[in-house]
C-alpha cells in the first residue's frame, strides 16, 4: 500500500496545526485528518464523529501501531515541508512497513512549541477557509 498524495490545510487554532487528506494507491481517500500540538510533540488524530453520549469514535483509523507511526511520519513530513514552504514531491515508493521499525524524528517539528516555526496568515487558514479549499479543489472530488 501507498501513500500517493498528501494535501495539507494549516489553521489557526490553538492546538490544531492542520486538517491533512490523504490518498492510498490513488484509489482511497482519507479526509479529516488533524495534526494536533500535545504537550512535547505533534502528532496525528484521524476522522472521528461524536457518539451520542458525547464520546469520539474513530471513522477510519489503522489496525496497528507500524501503520499509524508510518501514516503519521509521512504526514508530518508533508506538514514541515508546507510550512517551509518546499514543494511536496508524490511518494510512490513509501509503503507500510512489514516489521517493527523505530522512527526517530530528529526535526525542527519535535522541538518544544516556543521553538516551532510560526504559522503565519499566508501559510494557514481559517476553519471555514479550510473547507471552501477542500470544496474548491476539483482534483480531489470524487
Amino acid at each position: 500500500m501507498h501513500i500517493t498524495d498528501v494535501k495539507v490545510f494549516p489553521v489557526r487554532e490553538e492546538k490544531l496545526r492542520a486538517f491533512v487528506s490523504i490518498i492510498l494507491d490513488d484509489c482511497f481517500m482519507i479526509n479529516d485528518i488533524k495534526i494536533i500540538q500535545g504537550k512535547d510533540t505533534l502528532f496525528i488524530s484521524m476522522p472521528s464523529r461524536r457518539k451520542k453520549n458525547g464520546d469520539f469514535k474513530d471513522v477510519a483509523h489503522p489496525l496497528n501501531n507500524d501503520t499509524r507511526r508510518w501514516i503519521e511520519e509521512r504526514v508530518l513530513t508533508e506538514y514541515r515541508q508546507t510550512l517551509e514552504g518546499v514543494a511536496v514531491k508524490p511518494a510512490a515508493a513509501m509503503q507500510v512497513p512489514l516489521a517493527p521499525v523505530e522512527l526517530a524524528l530528529a526535526t525542527p517539528m519535535d522541538a518544544p512549541p516556543a521553538l516551532l516555526p510560526p504559522v503565519t496568515p499566508a501559510n494557514s487558514a481559517t476553519l471555514k477557509e479550510v473547507e471552501d479549499l477542500h470544496l474548491q479543489d476539483s482534483s480531489w472530488n470524487v
